[in-house]
C-alpha cells in the first residue's frame, strides 16, 4: 500500500542478527515470568533490516513527515493485521528502536527493530499478542477498578446518586495516579501531577483539572513507555488509522496522522523529555505574506488573502491579514475569517460602525458566497452532481482544530455545492448558508457529504503543497450606500 523510496533496500528474511534480536528479552523483564508471558514478550519487539540511515532526531509527534523506517514498521503491522478479523476501525502506531542487547550488526550499527501498538481497546480486548501491553492495566475483572465499577453502576437507587458521583470521581483519579509514566532520563510521574504541571495556570487547572477518559491509552505512550522500560532508544514513530472511517469523524483508511493534542500533548511533553525531538514547524513562524486589494473606498475594503497567511494573530504567530489591516487602515476590523490555508476574498470594515453592520449582515445570513474546490479525486460514483450538504459540527474538545459531525451536539451547518462541467468531476463549487469552523473541508470529505477530501487537506484527506479551497465571490451589502454588491477573485489554481 505504501511506495517506498526506490534506494530503500527491504529483505524480509531474518539475518543472524535479526533472528537473535527476535529472541531478545531483557533478563530483568524474564525473571519471575511464565513461560508463556516469556514468549509474548519476545513476539513484541520486530526486527527490521534495512540499510535506511535512522533519523537524527526524534520525531516531533504532532506535526511529520512519516520517515522510510515507520513506512517499512507500518507495512509489516498491515500484513499481521490482514490476519487479524477486526470489525472497527483503529488507530495504530508504529515505534523504531535501537539495541544494543545484541551488539552491533555487520554494518557498524546496532540492530534496528519496531514495536506496534493500537489505542485504547482493540475488539474490546487490551492483551493482543504482537502488540505492546498498555501502560497500566485497568480490565482485569477481579481488579480494583473493574470491582469499583461494578459496584458503581449498580448504584441507580434514589438518594445513591451523591455517593455514585463521589465513587466515580475517586475511582477515575485513583486510575490515572496507576498510570505512572516515564521519561527518557528515567523519571516517573502519574497522570496526575503530568497533567496538573502541564495545566499550571490556575484558570487552565480550573478548566482541566483532570485528565479525560483515555489519557494513555493512546498509541504513542504505550509505544514510548514499553521502550524506556526495557532499554531501548527510541528513534522515529508514526500512526496511521486502519479499518473504516468512525461515523462522527474522517479518517481515511492506511493514511498517517499525528498524534492527538488534547489527551497526548500533556502526556508526551513529559515523555519526550530526554530525547533530542524535532522542533515543532510552528517554532518557525510563517513567511510574512501580503494581501491584494480588490476593492476600497471609505468604509470599507475587500481583499485578496493568499493561502499560507493567517486571518487573525494565532498561538504563535502574530502576522496575520488582521495585523497588516491595522497598519496599511488604523482603527480597522476584520469583519469574518477564512482558514489559514483558505485564499480568497475577505472583508475589513474601516470604521467601527461599518464592521457592526457587516458583522450584522454575516450574522443573518444576507452575504453570499461562492468558493471553488479541486477535489482529490473525482466525485465518488452514486454521489449528485448538485445538491445541498446538512452536516452538524462540533469541535472536537481533544483534538483541536479537528471538527467531528455530532447529531446531538453539533450546531447546523448546510452547503449547497455543484461540479463544474468538464472538469473530470474534481472542481466544484461551494455556496455555505452557515460558517462554520472546517465546513466545507469536512462536508466534502465526509462520506454523507461529497465523501472525498479537498486537494491539500491535512486534516481531514491527504498533505499537499497548499489546500485547494478558494473564496472566489462574495455579495453583501455596503454599509453606507446601502448598494448591493459583488466581488470576485479568480481561484489560483
Amino acid at each position: 500500500m505504501f511506495s517506498l523510496l526506490k534506494n530503500v533496500k527491504r529483505c524480509w528474511q531474518y539475518s543472524s542478527v535479526a533472528q537473535e534480536m527476535r529472541n531478545f528479552v531483557p533478563l530483568y523483564e524474564t525473571a519471575g515470568m511464565p513461560n508463556a508471558q516469556i514468549q509474548s514478550s519476545m513476539l513484541t519487539l520486530h526486527p527490521l533490516t534495512t540499510d535506511i540511515e535512522p533519523p537524527k532526531r526524534f520525531t516531533y509527534p504532532f506535526c511529520y513527515e512519516t520517515h522510510p523506517l515507520c513506512l517499512m514498521a507500518a507495512q509489516e503491522v498491515q500484513r499481521h493485521l490482514t490476519t487479524m478479523t477486526l470489525t472497527e476501525g483503529k488507530m495504530f502506531g508504529v515505534l523504531v528502536v535501537k539495541t544494543e542487547a545484541s551488539g552491533e550488526s555487520m554494518e557498524g550499527r546496532a540492530p534496528l527493530a519496531f514495536l506496534a501498538a493500537y489505542s485504547g481497546l482493540l475488539e474490546g480486548r487490551n492483551d493482543w499478542p504482537y502488540f505492546v501491553p498498555p501502560v497500566f492495566d485497568a480490565q482485569q475483572p477481579d481488579g480494583h477498578f473493574k470491582q469499583t465499577e461494578r459496584l458503581i453502576s449498580t448504584m441507580r437507587e434514589d438518594g445513591q446518586q451523591d455517593e455514585r458521583r463521589r465513587l466515580s470521581q475517586e475511582l477515575q483519579q485513583w486510575l490515572f495516579r496507576q498510570y505512572n509514566v516515564l521519561n527518557a532520563h528515567g523519571e516517573s510521574r502519574d497522570l496526575v501531577h503530568i497533567w496538573q504541571d502541564y495545566h499550571s495556570a490556575p484558570r487552565l487547572q480550573r478548566r482541566f483539572p483532570l485528565p479525560p477518559g483515555g489519557t494513555g491509552d493512546c498509541c504513542a505512550p504505550k509505544l514510548l513507555q514499553y521502550a524506556y522500560l526495557h532499554g531501548l532508544t527510541p528513534l522515529c514513530m508514526a500512526e496511521f488509522w486502519w479499518g473504516p472511517s468512525p461515523r462522527s469523524d474522517i479518517r481515511h483508511h492506511g493514511q498517517f496522522y499525528p498524534a492527538c493534542r488534547g489527551k497526548c500533548k500533556p502526556v508526551l511533553t513529559w515523555m519526550l523529555q530526554g530525547l533530542d525531538v524535532d522542533p515543532s514547524p510552528d517554532a518557525d513562524g510563517f513567511p510574512k505574506l501580503d494581501v491584494e486589494v480588490v476593492y476600497e473606498d471609505d468604509t470599507i475594503v475587500v481583499v485578496n488573502k493568499p493561502s499560507g497567511l493567517l486571518s487573525t494573530p494565532g498561538r504563535t504567530e502574530e502576522h496575520s491579514v488582521s495585523t497588516i489591516a491595522g497598519r496599511r487602515w488604523p482603527g480597522s476590523l476584520l469583519v469574518h475569517r477564512l482558514d489559514m490555508w483558505t485564499s480568497g476574498l475577505l472583508v475589513i470594515g474601516k470604521t467601527r460602525d461599518a464592521y457592526r453592520t457587516l458583522q450584522r449582515q454575516f450574522a443573518e445570513r444576507t452575504v453570499s458566497k461562492r468558493y471553488i474546490a479541486l477535489l482529490c479525486r473525482p466525485l465518488p460514483e452514486g454521489k449528485a452532481r448538485r445538491g445541498t450538504i446538512s452536516l452538524p459540527l462540533y469541535a472536537d474538545p481533544m483534538n483541536r482544530p479537528r471538527q467531528v459531525v455530532d447529531y446531538r451536539l453539533g450546531k447546523a451547518a448546510v452547503t449547497d455545492y455543484e461540479i463544474i462541467e468538464g472538469t473530470d468531476d474534481r472542481r466544484v463549487a461551494l455556496m455555505p448558508h452557515t460558517g462554520r469552523t472546517h465546513q466545507l473541508r469536512i462536508h466534502c470529505a465526509h462520506e454523507d457529504g461529497l465523501g472525498c477530501p479537498i486537494e491539500g487537506d491535512e486534516l481531514y484527506g491527504l498533505k499537499g503543497d497548499r489546500l485547494y479551497l478558494h473564496a472566489e465571490q462574495l455579495w453583501l451589502t455596503h454599509p453606507s450606500t446601502g448598494e448591493r454588491m459583488h466581488f470576485a477573485a479568480e481561484a489560483p489554481f
